[in-house]
């Protein structure tokens, strides 16, 4: 299959240096005026929309293309607390992200030594606020609130406080650590600045500073709202970016809301449409019939990042090249992980332990096949603290 992978960072600055040596050589030997045939801000595939703009951008995509991070979290905690039971609330199984924080919690409540029980809210207030109930009424030792609103849960949240049950959140709330309102023992997720920021500045980079933009959100999630804000806010900080389409599709609408919205951006915007965003990589997955159906080649454009979750079928697209180019993963893994270490942490008296995983963007270029992305050496750390 014909490839139209961009490089990657290191060698493309090898080729950028080796093109400015062989410009100047030529300037000389042509009797040329310096800066003659080249001005600021001209690019390979044309003049930059945004050179400093660009410039910034593209070192930022080279610090978080690496693949050799080694884990930075916790090494010290309390001692593995012993017959303990988790309840995961999932806003819907259906999210990957969300499925994949709840694996990670299985996986690591099977070291532990705890038990867990999943309750799928079907991505409906109803559903959610009968699942918190039912969470609540078994009297867990704490529950996970995973990738929903607290807020819409207040009565079994105060319920599960006067209960003196623990909550924390995956995605639960804009932040990773401790709230207040709503009360969380602390809340996991990587930081939704650096998240949509390193999204937006892939595009900036991959496209030039010129490119037209469509984003997909899911607006009734106050997480996935903010985090597309912040998208739109740094997509404007290059002239030579033009939103397109802000698309409001919630995740549970999807899988049937996704295709018609695709159809109708393609007859409107046309070739004018060179990138989207979306807050959750699914989008893509339910996007790539409509795509096809238009004749659009899998390896774009437009080309697709997802700011977020990183899940197996988003790793897949993306090394195969059908219609997704790069996402900014979640290590779901990793967080079910540090979901069970925060827990031990509020049953042994402990304060939360402060960790936020760095941003990472993966594409076919630094993948390696792999369908998942976690730092190194956290389960051997968190091993080691619980067996203390």
């Amino acid at each position: 299959m014909h490839r139209t992978r961009k490089a990657m960072p290191g060698v493309r600055n090898a080729r950028s240096a080796i093109a400015t040596l062989l410009a100047v050589a030529t300037v000389l030997l042509s009797g040329c005026d310096r800066g003659s045939s080249n001005d600021e801000g001209d690019t390979a595939s044309g003049r930059s929309g945004c050179p400093a703009v660009q410039a910034k951008a593209q070192a930022a995509v080279s610090r978080a293309d690496r693949t050799d991070v080694p884990w930075g979290g916790p090494t010290s905690g309390p001692k593995a607390v012993t017959g303990r039971t988790l309840v995961y609330v999932a806003q819907t199984m259906t999210n990957p992200g969300v499925a994949g924080a709840a694996d990670g919690v299985r996986e690591a409540a099977k070291v532990i030594g705890w038990n867990v029980r999943v309750i799928d809210g079907g991505g409906t207030p109803a559903g959610i606020q009968a699942a918190m109930s039912e969470a609540v009424a078994l009297r867990p030792s704490g529950i996970v609130i995973g990738g929903f609103d607290p807020n819409a849960t207040s009565q079994q949240v105060a319920r599960a406080d006067e209960a003196g049950i623990p909550l924390i959140g995956w995605h639960a709330v804009a932040s990773p650590g401790p709230s207040t309102r709503p009360r969380l023992f602390t809340n996991i997720t990587t930081q939704v600045e650096d998240v949509a920021r390193i999204s937006a500045q892939w595009v900036i980079e991959n496209s030039d500073g010129n490119a037209g933009v469509v984003i997909f959100t899911d607006a009734s999630i106050p997480f996935a709202r903010n985090k597309s804000e912040l998208i739109r806010k740094e997509l404007a900080t290059c002239a030579g970016v033009d939103l397109l389409a802000y698309e409001n599709i919630p995740i549970p609408d999807a899988s049937s809301r996704t295709p018609r919205e695709i159809s109708s951006l393609l007859s409107r915007f046309r070739n004018r449409w060179t990138h989207s965003v979306a807050i959750n990589d699914l989008y893509f997955a339910d996007a790539a019939p409509a795509f096809r159906a238009a004749g659009k080649e899998g390896a774009g454009p437009p080309f697709n990042i997802g700011a977020g979750d990183g899940d197996p079928s988003a790793f897949q697209r993306i090394d195969n090249e059908q219609y997704q180019a790069a996402t900014v993963p979640e290590p779901l893994t990793l967080q079910g992980w540090q979901i069970v270490d925060e827990f031990n942490r509020a049953f042994a008296g402990r304060p939360a332990s402060g960790y936020v995983a760095p941003v990472h963007i993966s594409t076919a270029d630094n993948s390696d096949g792999a369908t998942t992305w976690n730092p190194s050496g956290y389960q051997e750390a968190y091993r080691e603290i619980w067996d203390r």
